[in-house]
This record gives structure tokens, C-alpha cells and sequence, in this order.
């Protein structure tokens, strides 16, 4: 049996369900989303963009999904132990799917809440940038996902304080969530936003995620991912973003441990003088699966787009990386840059990198590169010269090379942080600790 078809049977016995239990929103877009997956399906390995991670194989199990909405009973500063030193931050909390805990302390007129209590403010964006007719895997998120999580962000508001949301997933059977967020910044405000993914059970975990991001003109916003999950997760994420004339954004995914993950990034630089700043590093090992998939579209003049996606694979690790940078006609003057560099430290490592510029406009600049490498034999070498254990220079080889993605974060207590705990991941630590045990 193919594994929509659980799905589409499911729908058919739970739709009534389905909608009583969710937020109206989304139960507008739902038929079409349902309509659109049928036809669509999971994305397969026939499909060029999908051809290394085999998203349909990840529903094939029997997953429970929790439909009714039954509160899971988690004291979230219970099972999180996780801090940033000197970075104070808005702290909320999701488990599962629905946004459970929050702290009051955001400035008037920002919103951070479940899309059951903004409908007017969540009709008018959402499902606007993720199209369910040309994605199966946003059809299938759209037709089951039962509320989200809104950050809105007024007309020239600055937020001062970064915002920290937490993701636990916590179940005792195997489990399937359909995590959805609108983020919305209109003209001239400011934001940053940091998304941490952890497990709390050891049970496995299937986990599908579609972000939208309106940043308005001259808007500035950060938005860092940070993924410790454990090998029994899967996360399917879509993010999509759109960008206003001047607004500078940052998005920087972070994978430290993981299951199989795949990230697929679509963003449109609508405004002229939009500047975009797309980064990732994963560190992988054992069998674990990193695929991040990027397209970057210039549809007016004088926009700038830097991206950098760097990985790291031991034993039998996997990664791929395919990246599309797509100028249109009369987008003028577009500064484009595309780096994809990797680093397989076994010879089991696999990596597999496709860049590509599709350019109709001539008057840019625009590159793009990719490597695919081994450790250096000549400066471990020197490095065991001078006494350094082999042990000791490969990892500070590792850690050298995915500094450059961590010094692009923006803020310097979460930086000085994310250099902590690579350190940590190379050294094995944090793959000997549940619930965040290696933050501690």
C-alpha cells in the first residue's frame, strides 16, 4: 500500500474531527490542501529535488497523531535545562504541536500565540506563500496541522529582546506532528527569533514543519534553528519568505544531532534593496541523514543574497545539498553568492552537492561553488608535530571549519554558546544526554 493512502483514509474517517478540534484559518485551506496532496502525494526520489532523502519511506510506519487535542502533561522547566548565558530572552514553549506555555513579557502590540486567538490576523497571510498545489509535502502539512504559532510583529516595533521558542517532543508511542508558523514583520520593524528542536522520549518521532516569514520593507529579522533531536527523529521542514524593498534578513539552521532531516528554504526577494543571508552547518555521524535544499529567487533589481551551508560526516553519515539561484528578467544588478563546503571525515561518509544559478538578466553578479573534502593530511601532520594527539587535531580541524557559519549568528551570547556545543558534539557529548543534558 502506498503511504498517502493511510493518510487519505485517515481523512476520510477523521475530517469532522479534524475540524472541531482545530482553528478556522486553517480549516479554510484544508479541502484544497487535502485535494492537492491526493493528486500530489508524498515527494519520491523520482523527483529531482527529493532524489536523497526518501520522504515518502518516512510515513510508511504506523505513527499515532493526536487528533483530539488531548493536553500532554509536560512542566516544561521540568524537561528543559537549556540556557544561554547573559542572553536574556522571551521564552515559549510548543510540545508537539500546540504552544503550551508562554512568557507575558513581550512589547505592546507584538503577538506570540496560537493561531486560535488571532484568526483575522492569521487569515490574512497564511497559505499565501506556501502553495499547497506544487508541494506534497506542505498539502499534507496544511490538510492536518490543527493550529500554529504566530509572531507578529508591528509597523516600526522593535524588539529588543530575542525571542526563544522551544519544540519538545514528548510521547510515549511513536508519534507523527504537523508543526505550522506565520511570522509577520510589517514596515520598519525589528526581531530575532531562536527555535530549538528537542526530543524528551526515546520513542521515534516523525515531525513535519511549514514556516511562512513576511518581512515588510525596511524590516529587519533573524531567525537561528537549532535541531537536537535524537537518530528515532525525522523533521520535514518547508520555509518560505518574502522579502520588501530594503528589509535584511537572516536565517541560519543549525543541526547538531539528528536523525534524518530535511530543510527545504524558498525565499522571494520581492523589494528592491532586499538583502538576504542564508546560512547551515550540520554535524552528523552514525547513520544519521542531512539533506537541505535552497532557492533563492531575485524577481526585482538591486537585491543581495550570501549564502553559506557547510556539514560535517562521520562513519556512515549522509548529506546533500542542492541549491538554485533563479535571477528574473529585469532583475538588474542582483550581487549573488553560493557556497556549499564539506567535510567527510570516514571514507563511509557520503555527500552529494548540486549548485546552480539560472540567470535571465545581464547585469549581475552572481557565483556559486561547492567542495567536497577529506581532513588535511599535511596540517594534522604539523598539528601532531607539535605535539597534539590525533584524536585531539582532527577535532579542532572540525571545529575550525564550521566556525564560519557560527560567527554569522548576531548575537554574540548564543554564538559564544553555539561554539560550546560543537565543541561538545565533536567530542561525543551531547549524543550521552536526553533532554537537552548536553546544554547543561
Amino acid at each position: 500500500m502506498r503511504p498517502e493512502q493511510q493518510y487519505i483514509d485517515l481523512y476520510a474517517q477523521a475530517e469532522a474531527l479534524l475540524r472541531n478540534h482545530s482553528t478556522e484559518p486553517l480549516n479554510r485551506l484544508r479541502a484544497n490542501a487535502f485535494a492537492d496532496f491526493e493528486r500530489l502525494g508524498f515527494p519520491t526520489r523520482r523527483q529531482e529535488d527529493c532524489k536523497y532523502t526518501d520522504v515518502a519511506k518516512a510515513f510508511e510506519p504506523d505513527y499515532g497523531i493526536n487528533l483530539k487535542r488531548l493536553p500532554i502533561p509536560v512542566n516544561p522547566y521540568e524537561v528543559f535545562k537549556c540556557d544561554v548565558p547573559n542572553m536574556s530572552t522571551s521564552l515559549f514553549f510548543v510540545v508537539n504541536d500546540a504552544l503550551s506555555y508562554t512568557e507575558k513579557t513581550l512589547p505592546d502590540g507584538v503577538i506570540l500565540g496560537n493561531f486560535h486567538d488571532h484568526p483575522e490576523l492569521v487569515e490574512r497571510y497564511l497559505g499565501t506563500l506556501a502553495d499547497t498545489s506544487k508541494d506534497g509535502l506542505t498539502a499534507f502539512n496544511t490538510a492536518f496541522a490543527q493550529d500554529g504559532v504566530l509572531l507578529y510583529v508591528p509597523k516600526g516595533v522593535i524588539v529588543e529582546k530575542p525571542i526563544q521558542l522551544i519544540n519538545i517532543l514528548r510521547s510515549d508511542v511513536p508519534l507523527l506532528v504537523n508543526r505550522r508558523m506565520l511570522i509577520v514583520l510589517e514596515d520598519g520593524a525589528q526581531a530575532r527569533l531562536l527555535v530549538c528542536d528537542h526530543t524528551m522520549d526515546e520513542v521515534n518521532f516523525l515531525a513535519t514543519q511549514v514556516i511562512e516569514v513576511f518581512a515588510g520593507r525596511d524590516s529587519v529579522f533573524d531567525l537561528y534553528e537549532l535541531e537536537e533531536t535524537h537518530t528515532g527523529t525525522t523533521r520535514l521542514s518547508n520555509l518560505y519568505v518574502r522579502q520588501e524593498a530594503g528589509s535584511n534578513v537572516l536565517l541560519n539552521g543549525m543541526t547538531l544531532t539528528n536523525g534524518t532531516t530535511r530543510n527545504t528554504t524558498r525565499v522571494l526577494l520581492a523589494g528592491e534593496q532586499a538583502s538576504l543571508d542564508l546560512c547551515g552547518m550540520a554535524i552528523a555521524d552514525k547513520n544519521q541523514h542531512v539533506d537541505t535544499r535552497t532557492v533563492v529567487e531575485h524577481a526585482v533589481p538591486s537585491c543581495t543574497s550570501r549564502q553559506l551551508f557547510k556539514n560535517v560526516l562521520d562513519d556512515r553519515a549522509t548529506g546533500a545539498f542542492s541549491g538554485l539561484v533563479l535571477v528574473r528578467p529585469g532583475a538588474q544588478h542582483t550581487d549573488a553568492r553560493q557556497t556549499n563546503r564539506n567535510l567527510c571525515a570516514t571514507r563511509d561518509a557520503r555527500m552529494y552537492t548540486q549548485p546552480q544559478l539560472e540567470i535571465y538578466a545581464d547585469d549581475v553578479k552572481c557565483s556559486h561553488g561547492a567542495t567536497v573534502g577529506q581532513l588535511d593530511d599535511a596540517a594534522l601532520f604539523y598539528m601532531r608535530q607539535r605535539g597534539i594527539p590525533l584524536h585531539e587535531a582532527r577535532l579542532l580541524l572540525m571545529f575550525a571549519f564550521v566556525n564560519e557559519v557560527v560567527d554569522t549568528i548576531r548575537l554574540d551570547a548564543l554564538k559564544d554558546r553555539l561554539h560550546h556545543l560543537v565543541e561538545k558534539r565533536f567530542r561525543g557529548e551531547l549524543g550521552k544526554c536526553r533532554t537537552c543534558g548536553g546544554c547543561r
